[in-house]
């Protein structure tokens, strides 16, 4: 999990503790997290890309990763990892090029003047897509291991 701004960490520990799957939590900063052996938690110095250089290095084939980041998405669905996003978004090989399109084309926009504000605030419904998002992924991960 991409964990320094990732609303939706009490989720994934409740979700992961449940279907008894380990967690690495990547982040630039001590964060809280529970105190369980299947969680492990990996700070990383302040730099440019330094926590997505290392989910990208480690993630695994059916691992599932967690971010807002689009291009380490993309990273990530390159390794076969399976990515979804903090509100629920399921990123696929099939969807990631207009993803990172329209991430470039906002950039674009907003280094314009064109455009000012981010994202829409994170909301309850969100909460709930990620959630669905990630049983749904489990659940396909675990019935191709079959």
């Amino acid at each position: 999990m991409d964990a320094d701004a990732c609303p939706v960490k009490s989720e994934v520990y409740r979700v992961a503790e449940r279907h008894a799957l380990r967690v690495h939590i990547v982040a630039h900063q001590m964060l809280r997290v529970p105190d369980r052996d299947w969680i492990v938690a990996t700070i990383l110095p302040e730099g440019p890309d330094a926590a997505d250089d290392w989910i990208a290095d480690h993630i695994q084939p059916e691992d599932i990763c967690i971010t807002n980041d689009v291009p380490l998405a993309d990273r990530c669905l390159k390794r076969g990892a399976r990515v979804i996003g903090p509100k629920g978004r399921v990123h696929t090989e099939n969807s990631i090029g207009d993803a990172l399109a329209t991430r470039d084309l906002l950039a674009h926009l907003r280094d314009q003047g064109q455009m000012t504000g981010g994202p829409a605030p994170f909301a309850k419904k969100d909460r709930s897509r990620f959630l669905g998002a990630l049983h749904e992924t489990i659940v396909s991960i675990k019935g191709s291991a079959k």
